[in-house]
């Protein structure tokens, strides 16, 4: 099946009447031959009744789970992506729905796809994003006591402020180390003047003063040297080429 025709068949499994749940809609996306996807964005309460037909239907047959993951859309929520796969019929599906950003809840596909576990765990650790259902969404890269969630984007980097940055020269700085401007810091990367254990002790960066030419006064041109007048002493063309009998 190609790309368009595999999302075509999941927007007519998911068809439905109900205005409630939204509707279901399909693209392509990727590259040439062999990359392009079929995209399937869905209400978020079809999110898992999408990956059961898609796992189900005889004509996707979508076996195999790769991998899931979220977007931070900022003030449009959370992106929920899924990518799926048929290990028979040789084609993948990108399955995506919305949550908002108060309170993001989507259902868990454990029930459906037992390796999406780790991925569900990653990405309610990361983004904040409950999977109800999930048997288990226990930390997985971050210590118990971690606070936030980084890969949302208002989560702040505070690397720079704990320590010094061990690069060998600051953003905005030249090869030879003089900064033609001031430091820029990196986006997330807040003022330690502002925010963290040096805040209020950080004097402001100072940029480099430009150096002023003189001005030069106005009809005024630099004198140039005088030029030696021909058959004078000391102008070469006075005097003739040596021989070699000849000597200085």
């Amino acid at each position: 099946m190609t790309p368009e025709e595999v999302g075509d068949r999941l927007v007519a499994l998911l068809a439905t009447e109900d205005p409630d749940t939204g509707a279901v809609t399909a693209e392509v996306s990727g590259g040439g031959p062999g990359h392009a996807r079929a995209v399937v964005d869905v209400p978020v309460g079809r999110w898992w009744f999408a990956a059961e037909a898609a796992r189900d239907a005889g004509a996707l047959g979508c076996d195999f789970f790769d991998w899931l993951s979220a977007v931070d859309e900022l003030d449009g929520g959370f992106a929920v992506v899924a990518h799926l796969w048929s290990t028979r019929r040789r084609h993948g599906l990108l399955l995506r729905t919305r949550v908002p950003r108060t309170d993001p809840l989507v259902e868990s596909l454990v029930d459906l796809y037992p390796g999406a576990a780790w991925h569900e765990r990653e990405t309610h650790e990361m983004f904040g994003i409950t999977f109800s259902r999930h048997p288990d969404l226990r930390p997985l890269l971050l210590p118990p006591e971690f606070e936030g969630h980084p890969l949302r984007k208002e989560f702040v980097l505070a690397s720079r402020v704990a320590k010094p940055w061990p690069g060998a020269k600051e953003p905005g700085e030249s090869e030879a180390g003089t900064a033609k401007r001031a430091p820029m810091r990196p986006p997330g990367v807040p003022d330690p003047n502002e925010w963290g254990p040096l805040k209020g002790k950080v004097p402001p960066p100072e940029t480099p003063a430009r150096r002023e030419r003189p001005a030069r006064p106005a009809g005024e041109r630099p004198a140039r040297p005088a030029r030696a007048t021909p058959g004078t002493p000391g102008d070469p063309k006075a005097e003739p080429p040596k021989t070699d009998g000849e000597t200085a």
